[in-house]
């Protein structure tokens, strides 16, 4: 089974994701972490984010390796990654990747941006996983601030905003939820309630399936 969960930048999608395949006891994937990790390589090189050409070939030489680097869960490395994905030569170089992870069995839950459009179009179930930008702002925020690291919520929002801009009118794979996704908002959930909210989309899917 492949769960394909898509949604804007904090919006619970990657909490819902890791628990859904822990239910399930399938492999998990926060594909955003390939685009962090694309852009922390080019930056910590002293790269230009901005240059398709050094992202790309970033993208090519990343070790999977890499991903359990915790300067990748920072704000400048989600900042970067959303610059770099929208070059069409970074998401080409990651695309296999994200691919035959998806197809390994018994399969899995990957969330991103373009999971249930571009990456696994064919998942037995798509969920695209939305909150009002002041809610997520508000969520970040808490996190920086368990983690320790300065917070400045307008800050936050901001660049919640921008992002959202950014991934929704790129290109290349823009942010948007599949045609046969079921949308969750999750502005009002705390994150038991999320969970519970997609275990049951999940169900309802897989009975859907059974029934066919």
């Amino acid at each position: 089974m492949i769960v394909a969960i898509d949604g804007p930048a904090a919006s619970g999608k990657g909490t819902l994701a890791r628990r859904l395949a822990a239910h399930y006891g399938l492999a998990h994937l926060d594909s955003g972490l390939l685009y962090r990790a694309v852009a922390h390589h080019v930056s910590a090189r002293g790269g230009d984010l901005h240059d398709p050409s050094v992202a790309t070939e970033a993208a090519r030489a990343l070790d999977a390796a890499t991903l359990g680097d915790p300067a990748l869960r920072g704000r400048h490395a989600g900042e970067g990654a959303s610059i770099v994905s929208a070059y069409s030569g970074v998401r080409a170089a990651l695309l296999d990747f994200q691919r035959q992870f998806a197809a390994t069995p018994p399969g899995a839950v990957i969330d991103g941006r373009d999971i249930g459009t571009v990456i696994c179009p064919q998942a037995e179930v798509k969920i695209f996983v939305t909150a009002s930008a002041e809610e997520r702002a508000r969520r970040r925020a808490l996190e920086l601030t368990t983690r320790g690291e300065p917070v400045d919520q307008a800050a936050i929002l901001d660049d919640i905003r921008r992002r959202d801009e950014r991934d929704m009118n790129r290109s290349v794979a823009p942010l948007k939820a599949a045609e046969d996704a079921v949308t969750l908002d999750t502005t009002n959930l705390d994150a038991e309630a999320a969970f519970r909210a997609a275990l049951a989309i999940v169900e309802a899917r897989a009975g859907e399936r059974r029934r066919a």
